[in-house]
């Protein structure tokens, strides 16, 4: 015979839709789940703050894949701005999300001033709508780091108070007028109510955060993205709970991006611009000069002008000098801008544009610049580290080495053009010299009038490009669409949150009810006990749907009546044949106490006592006796009695009980000391045999065999033994109890029976009576109460 650990073993296959029953069985409680957790879905969706999402699409101009803007060409013959673009998508990219850039916008629109309306449920921002706002009047440092909220509470048309958010009294002043707090600076609180309207006292949470966290925040917020990875078009999208205002802090952020752009490419211009206005300031004042010269010098010889040599002589000298110019410009714009590059401490722009002879020179300045704007982009938004910064860098040393070579070459250059130019005006000079002396005098006058009138000219000249180019400059993105946002709120989802509840509401149940299931280690079922023990199954006792102690009577059609009776008749094929006359002994037992062995012993003896059979019900539970605590009676003589009473005959013994016809008792009688002694003595089996030819069935409640060995002691005496199980009480491990007992034979002819059984389970053996069977579980007590409508529903 297998062991029971073997048993165990080949039980493992899976059954599904045993599986199954066990939740089914359940079902009001995943209905009860499902509906609870729909109910709260929905009472989120009806509170939680929508979140709605804004884009907006630009297209980053002079990119590198694109070449020069189209509003740059016009003037691209002028010279004033390079063929190409630095502008790269990653880096604009990071641009756009800097602190710096996003600052601004905080800035513009005070995001770090939210106003708030409390509900009756939650409490939601508004924004533009209220009739409420505060204007600051300096947003220095200390207002950056506030980080407080209070209550602006509207009294009148001209008066509000200010309130903490304890509701303690802050101030009370009338809307436009300036409030000096020491907290919070100078303010002033405006309403937009019309003076001919009548009042609402409106009440406004306002809440200051620090502008740094502000700015963290929206820096997480706002995402930017290229449509692919070819395209220096980008897509900008915040998230925002007020739709108009995540509109606005993309167009916002657009705008300053645009103006950052701009500053930057004309810091060059504004640098060339500033060093031309000092310089024509400079030759005006000394053109100035050499006229009123020029005008003093006529009027003091009485002389209006050149005679015909004497002017061809001052054309030549122009034409030379004009050269001499033209070099020593060259030549001083070269000096200094070797001194900038020079004397400045850190990478700056410098001045370009300036018209230098040599290309060369004049494009490694417009590359110089492109490289030191690029590097003021990048630092705010890459560290020290960071690869490209340090190209970069690496990129300007190289190139300001460079430039300055290109500089010294072109001085040299310069230097010798200028020998030679100041040869040709030494053999002017000398045919000057032989001119009148005061014709000579206006000769060097013209002379001086003409380089400068030449110089202050030329620096006109290039003040107007620079003007141009001041002018010209262009955003860096272009438009393509304005912020947007369709209305519809991408959080909190509806279906998905609905989906969730409903999945979490059967899960839930379902988690409950299979932890319940893996640690539960009780006999429940007809089916798991033939799977777990080899004994002949005798038949199952349901939940008792009253509390009567007495479930079977002659009307009885209840679940527990019906199984008493089928009990009766199985016993017909479990008990031996023969022995005519002779009444059969039935011995009940169970492995531990409160398994209802003794509610089983009478209700198995009644239901005999209705098939007109003449029944004894004897307690032999000597130890924990139930009969009369069972019949509602007080203890008297018994078992114990007549084993220590020689005098004491078995008639004195018996009583009755009126609810149960044909059925006769004998008590345990007092608790002995020793009654495992008690029951070896010969008077036991004298009793046996006794009323075994009175009586049709003997109906024997005895002690557990798991405890004591009271029964084992007079096992011998019985026909059979009824092994009682509790359904919903005995762990399955204690199965090995009868199962041994039965594979050694030490209780004979042995059969079981499953007390207290749940008809309501769906999985398991079950009565097909068609009566409404309890729900509950039996109890040796019949510890049954009425159920409440939650019981009821709940199936309990």
């Amino acid at each position: 015979m297998e062991s029971f650990n073997e048993i165990n073993e080949n039980q493992d296959t899976i059954n599904i839709r045993q599986e199954l029953e066990k939740y089914l069985a359940h079902w009001r409680w995943f209905v009860l789940a499902a509906v609870v957790a729909l109910g709260a879905a929905y009472f989120y969706l009806r509170y939680a703050t929508p979140q709605y999402t804004a884009t907006a699409t630009i297209m980053i101009k002079d990119n590198q894949k694109s070449g020069i803007s189209d509003e740059l060409k016009a003037v691209a013959d002028l010279g004033i701005v390079g063929t190409g673009s630095a502008n790269n998508t990653d880096n604009e990219i990071h641009v756009i999300k800097s602190r710096k850039i996003i600052g601004r916008v905080v800035d513009s629109l005070n995001l770090n001033i939210t106003y708030f309306r409390e509900g009756r449920i939650k409490t939601s921002e508004a924004y533009k709508e209220l009739g409420i706002h505060i204007t600051f009047l300096k947003t220095d440092s200390l207002f950056r780091k506030l980080d407080t909220a209070f209550v602006v509470r509207q009294i009148n048309k001209q008066q509000f108070e200010i309130r903490s958010m304890e509701d303690d009294l802050i101030h009370t002043g009338d809307f436009n007028q300036v409030i000096q707090s020491k907290k919070l600076g100078s303010f002033s609180i405006h309403t937009s109510q019309e003076e001919d309207n009548e009042a609402s006292t409106e009440e406004v949470i306002v809440a200051i955060k620090p502008k740094s966290r502000v700015i963290d925040t929206y820096q997480a917020k706002i995402a930017v993205n290229p449509v692919d990875k070819l395209s220096s078009v980008l897509t900008l999208s915040l998230t925002d709970p007020i739709k108009e205002k995540a509109e606005d802090i993309l167009d916002e952020l657009v705008q300053q991006y645009n103006r950052d752009a701009i500053a930057d490419k004309n810091l060059v211009s504004n640098k060339t611009k500033d060093f031309i206005e000092d310089r024509l300031q400079t030759v005006g004042l000394e053109l100035a000069a050499i006229q009123d010269n020029f005008k003093d010098y006529k009027s003091k010889y009485g002389i209006s002008g050149l005679t015909e040599e004497g002017a061809l002589a001052l054309e030549e000298v122009s034409s030379s000098n004009a050269k001499m110019v033209e070099l020593r410009t060259q030549l001083s714009l070269a000096e200094w801008v070797q001194q900038e590059i020079k004397q400045s401490t850190k990478t700056e722009v410098l001045p370009a544009n300036l018209g230098f002879s040599d290309a060369i020179t004049s494009e490694s300045i417009t590359k110089y610049n492109e490289l030191v704007l690029e590097k003021y982009r990048l630092e705010p938004i890459a560290g020290k580290r960071n690869p490209n910064l340090i190209a970069l860098n690496n990129e300007i040393a190289v190139l300001k080495q460079n430039l300055q070579s290109n500089l010294a070459n072109l001085k040299k250059s310069i230097e010798i053009q200028l020998g030679k130019v100041a040869n040709e005006a030494n053999r002017v000079q000398g045919k000057v010299s032989m001119l009148p002396l005061i014709e000579r005098g206006i000769i060097d006058i013209e002379r001086q009038k003409i380089i400068y009138s030449e110089l202050y000219s030329y620096l006109l000249k290039k003040k107007e490009e620079t003007a141009i180019s001041l002018a010209i400059t262009v955003p860096n993105a272009k438009i393509i669409d304005k912020a947007y946002s369709n209305g519809m709120p991408v959080s909190p989802k509806g279906k998905i949150i609905y989906l969730a509840a409903l999945l979490l509401g059967l899960i839930v149940p379902f988690a409950i009810i299979y932890v319940q299931n893996l640690l539960d280690t009780k006999v429940h079922s007809r089916k798991e006990l033939e799977q777990l023990v080899n004994v002949p199954f005798l038949g199952d006792v349901p939940h008792s749907e009253t509390e009567e102690k007495i479930v079977i009577t002659k009307d009885a059609r209840t679940s527990s009546a019906e199984a008493f009776r089928l009990l009766r008749t199985n016993l017909e094929f479990m008990l031996p044949k023969g022995n005519e006359g002779v009444g059969k002994v039935i011995f009940i037992t169970s492995t531990t106490s409160g398994e209802g062995k003794s509610f089983v012993s009478m209700n198995l003896a009644a239901s005999l006592a209705l098939a007109d059979k003449k029944v004894l019900l004897l307690g032999l539970d000597l130890r924990a006796p139930k009969i009369t605590q069972y019949l509602g009676i007080p203890d008297g003589k018994g078992i114990t009695n007549y084993i220590l009473d020689d005098q004491l005959t078995i008639d004195e013994l018996k009583f009755t009980f009126p609810d149960i016809k044909n059925v006769d008792f004998i008590a345990s009688g007092v608790i002995p000391p020793n009654p495992a002694e008690l029951l070896l003595n010969k008077k036991v089996a004298a009793l046996f045999e006794a009323v075994k030819k009175d009586y049709d069935f003997v109906i024997v409640d005895t002690a557990p065999v798991n405890l004591v060995t009271d029964t084992l002691l007079v096992s011998k005496l019985a026909d059979m033994f009824l092994f009682v199980t509790r359904a919903n009480y005995l762990d399955k491990r204690m199965l090995i109890v009868p199962e041994t007992l039965y594979k050694e034979k030490k209780l004979p002819n042995m059969a079981m029976i499953l007390n207290d059984t749940d008809m309501k389970r769906g999985y398991g053996y079950g009565y097909g009576y068609g009566y409404g069977y309890g729900y509950g579980y039996g109890a040796s007590y019949l510890e049954v109460k009425k159920k409440s409508w939650f019981a009821r529903l709940m199936g309990r």
